[in-house]
């Protein structure tokens, strides 16, 4: 069993890059949930100044380089000894008497060596139709509408993405009869759907020609 003493010691390079690892996944986690949530990593290489990275700091008043909680610190010692963090999912106070829901996961390293923890913190003491509203699609913002298809099968993607490419370019009307084809290959080949397996054979049975023309066009557009 490594001792929590022993953690601000051992680190390796590789710790750090596990850690680092993370970073974006905060950032993707606070973009998305919104400003009312604070996203946090902390690194046991220096308890002391243990949050390596943090989005949305203002809801405790931390910044890199803030020091671990007591309750860090307990969650540490659990996990030492039994494997799990308890509680995963917790009510907290902020100094400034914010209500927050938290939830906690440690982080490991090499040979399962806890090495940091992945913090998340919303804070609940906004008007509840306010933190809605952050969830809610901004009509004004035409770039955060997107098209996904979701499928469980792939087939089913090739298809629907296959779909919107046909009636993208039906609305063209730039692009003549003779060339839609290699301009709906052209926009499934930016969107990717070529390295799903039977996209070849799929887009071209629906569109009436043959694999060999896709892989020309595929070459081309390589090029």
């Amino acid at each position: 069993m490594i001792s929590i003493s022993e953690l601000t010691t051992k680190f390796t390079s590789n710790d750090r890059e596990k850690l680092a690892a993370y970073f974006r996944l905060a950032d993707t986690i606070a973009d998305f949930v919104g400003p009312h949530c604070e996203v946090v990593i902390h690194s046991f290489e220096s308890l002391e100044k243990s949050v390596v990275k943090i989005v949305n700091g203002h809801h405790t008043g931390r910044e890199v380089g803030s020091p671990i909680t007591d309750l860090g610190l307990r969650m540490l010692s659990a996990f030492e000894k039994s494997g799990n963090v308890t509680p995963k999912s917790y009510f907290a106070q902020s100094k400034d008497g914010s209500l927050l829901k938290s939830t906690t996961c440690i982080l490991e390293g090499e040979e399962g060596k806890p090495i940091g923890m992945f913090c998340i913190n919303m804070n609940l003491s906004f008007p509840f139709p306010e933190i809605i509203k952050t969830l809610m699609p901004d009509m004004t913002n035409s770039s955060m509408s997107v098209s996904e298809n979701f499928s469980a099968c792939a087939n089913d993607v090739i298809a629907q993405a296959l779909d919107h490419a046909t009636s993208e370019v039906e609305k063209d009307l730039s692009i003549n009869a003779k060339s839609k084809n290699r301009a709906i290959t052209k926009l499934l080949f930016e969107g990717g759907i070529f390295e799903l397996k039977e996209a070849t054979a799929i887009v071209s049975e629906r569109l009436g020609i043959t694999r060999h023309a896709i892989y020309k066009y595929l070459r081309e557009f390589k090029s």
